[in-house]
């Protein structure tokens, strides 16, 4: 069982990284043109939408993305408790 929410809480750590570069690669639109832009595009944006549709833009500072990844981190912490309580 641990060893188990261990491969899923670094699979969320790993998932953050990647919405992490996402972020960063809005900053220089021509990488999102990239084969690991288009790459990042197609896994993270199905999970930011929902976060852009509740939480909306604040001038030009989106910041779901900020949202999305506390939420990540809110579960990957419920998976540390759980793992410490097994």
């Amino acid at each position: 069982m641990d060893l188990i929410l261990y491969v899923i809480s670094q699979v969320i750590f790993l998932y953050s990284v990647f919405l992490i570069i996402y972020i960063f690669m809005s900053w220089v639109p021509s990488t999102r043109e990239t084969a690991i832009g288009r790459f990042l595009e197609r896994i993270c944006e199905p999970y930011l939408e929902p976060f852009r549709k509740i939480i909306p833009p604040f001038g030009m500072i989106d910041i779901s993305p900020i949202v999305a990844i506390l939420v990540l981190n809110l579960a990957r912490n419920g998976i540390a408790i759980i793992s410490n309580n097994f």
